[in-house]
């Protein structure tokens, strides 16, 4: 199908961008595209304006801040996947990058145009929900930090507010994670996905694709704190999410799924 018309307008700065926004209430931002244009096609999305944040070449970047990695939102998947920054400090996110799509999607999507999209079969948002990640947003109020468990809010919902831009994703220093996923092509969603790691010597699970935004297996991490063996806390997983029937699997084959891959993650880590 041919997109509904729309205004287009090119951002030479974020503040500018968060002004463009405030143009219509249906204002979309366009990063890497890999998301809004099939919307568009379908005309699921009709912005009455597109602001291209494209080449807003400062938001990419990674970089060592202590006790965090910082990475700009405009940050491609393949920089991540390449980036000796990353590999040292928290190799699962770099290792999920690769992970996303095929090389045309990595080379021209971007992690903060993953998280804002929200998608509950997201592997970023999975990992970034494990990690504990803070994600930072600008807008017209100033800018303030979400955390990754406040920021999945629905189903291709964020805490996003209309006029706020992500602009940076800040994660901890993690030396052993673990990304799983089942996918029926290697281009596919994640049917279900699960993330395991050791952040701050607590070993933490996320789930993707078990529920309306990606979610934190508790029921397993709860079990682990307590003695579980591997085995017995991955049987928890499907406890509390909330899988749904599609096109790629029937609710109960999700929940077996993320059974597998919850064990598989956890003998791993």
């Amino acid at each position: 199908m041919i997109p509904a018309a729309f205004a287009y307008e090119r951002a030479g700065s974020v503040e500018e961008a968060i002004a463009l926004l405030g143009r219509g209430e249906d204002a979309k931002l366009l990063a890497g595209g890999h998301s809004l244009i099939p919307a568009l096609r379908l005309r699921i999305a009709r912005p009455s304006v597109l602001v291209d944040i494209g080449r807003l070449d400062d938001l990419r970047y990674v970089r060592d801040d202590g006790d965090r990695i910082a990475i700009g939102a405009l940050t491609h998947h393949d920089a991540l996947v390449r980036d000796p920054v990353l590999a040292a400090g928290c190799g699962l996110l770099a290792h999920a990058a690769e992970l996303v799509g095929d090389p045309q999607v990595r080379h021209r999507g971007t992690i903060g145009g993953s998280l804002a999209h929200a998608d509950p079969a997201s592997d970023l948002g999975a990992v970034a929900l494990v990690l504990d990640a803070e994600l930072v947003a600008r807008g017209p109020e100033g800018e303030r930090t979400i955390a990754a468990t406040d920021f999945f809010t629905g189903p291709f919902t964020s805490s996003l507010g209309p006029q706020e831009i992500l602009t940076e994703i800040r994660v901890p220093a993690v030396e052993r994670g673990v990304y799983l996923k089942y996918q029926r092509s290697a281009r596919d969603w994640a049917t279900v996905g699960v993330a395991a790691a050791d952040v701050g010597g607590r070993v933490q699970v996320a789930l993707a694709s078990m529920g309306p935004t990606p979610l934190r297996a508790t029921a397993v991490e709860e079990a682990l704190a307590g003695g579980a063996s591997a085995a017995d806390a991955a049987a928890l997983a499907a406890e509390g999410a909330d899988p749904q029937t599609d096109v790629s699997a029937s609710s109960e084959y999700r929940a077996h799924l993320a059974r597998v891959l919850a064990r598989r993650a956890l003998e791993q880590l």
